[in-house]
């Protein structure tokens, strides 16, 4: 049965909902999203034998919203899972699921602690290996320089970015999440926005919204924001440069825990940064890859949006780890 618990995992108390027992196997959902993005999820895994468990990340819902930038550098977001599995399952090491940010989230708690990490599995983003340059100068030279608009960009200047999406949550996530599903069409996300454009400008709201995401499960996510803010989700973005110099410590290292990955054909992460082939460059770092999966039509919710492939997928490798 499906229950709650608050858990203090050392600098922070993180929400987590939890189902089943079992090897531990801890969710970690993106941005701007929840615990609630994993619950096509929870009960499959609960009923293939394990201990299922997703988590709101520091700065949503119902765990801790400290208000400094800073803290939400990676250091800080893989202390808090590794402390999670010490807490939760202190005699074995947990499989982890990210999506969206929890997929970099995961791999990098993989790479530092990986004591506390039995297997990995990401949906949306490869993991390509420690970063050579800090990605606020790519996007920078791919974008800014340019004078196009980049989200991330966007995001880092405190206060603008959270005004716009607390304005009215329901309006910012339902243009966001439909921009870039797999339902959208071709130029739902514009690309001929400047960088003197707001995130919002040019964005569809869709009537109906497609099916994937029901009013009923809308209603769930505008309550969380309306109570949560914006603020520390978009602070994740404003780490770049700490988390560039944080992970040279760890350029030596690769993968080595049996891993996963599921994505869309539509989702743009896989093209945002031009023709780079980044299935083949996470070949390369992650050394017991037993999967890439690229769902054909599927959007950037991956879970959410095509939830019988994925668990499919995601309990096959895990009863097979």
């Amino acid at each position: 049965m499906l229950g709650f618990n608050v858990i203090d995992v050392g600098n922070v108390r993180l929400r987590v909902a939890l189902d089943g027992a079992g090897p531990l196997v801890v969710m970690v959902h993106g941005f701007p999203e929840s615990w609630y993005s994993w619950r096509h999820q929870i009960g499959p895994i609960a009923e293939a034998g394990f201990a299922a468990c997703a988590i709101d990340v520091r700065g949503y819902g119902g765990s801790d919203k400290p208000h400094p930038v800073d803290r939400y550098a990676m250091e800080h977001m893989t202390a808090d899972l590794a402390g999670l599995i010490e807490k939760l399952s202190p005699e074995r090491p947990a499989v982890l699921v990210g999506h969206d940010w929890g997929a970099p989230i995961v791999w990098n708690t993989a790479l530092i602690h990986p004591e506390r990490v039995r297997a990995v599995c990401a949906l949306s983003v490869p993991y390509t290996g420690v970063p050579t340059r800090s990605f606020d100068d790519i996007f920078h030279e791919a974008f800014t320089s340019k004078g196009r608009f980049f989200y991330q960009a966007y995001f880092q200047d405190e206060g603008a970015a959270e005004a716009e999406a607390e304005e009215n949550p329901r309006d910012f996530l339902r243009k966001f999440y439909y921009a870039i599903c797999g339902d959208a069409p071709d130029g739902a996300w514009p690309n001929d926005k400047t960088s003197e454009d707001t995130l919002l400008k040019g964005l569809i709201d869709p009537n109906p919204f497609p099916a994937w995401l029901t009013e009923e499960e809308l209603d769930y996510y505008v309550g969380e924001f309306e109570g949560s803010g914006f603020r520390g989700p978009i602070n994740r973005y404003r780490n770049h440069r700490r988390d560039f110099e944080y992970l040279q410590t760890f350029k030596d290292r690769r993968i080595r825990q049996p891993a996963l990955f599921i994505g869309g054909s539509k989702d743009p992460v896989l093209s945002m940064m031009g023709r780079v082939d980044l299935i083949s460059l996470m070949r390369e770092q992650v050394r017991d890859l037993r999967g890439a999966h690229v769902l054909e039509g599927c959007g950037h919710w991956t879970q959410q949006e095509r939830p019988e492939e994925v668990n499919r997928l995601l309990v096959e490798w895990l009863k097979g780890l």
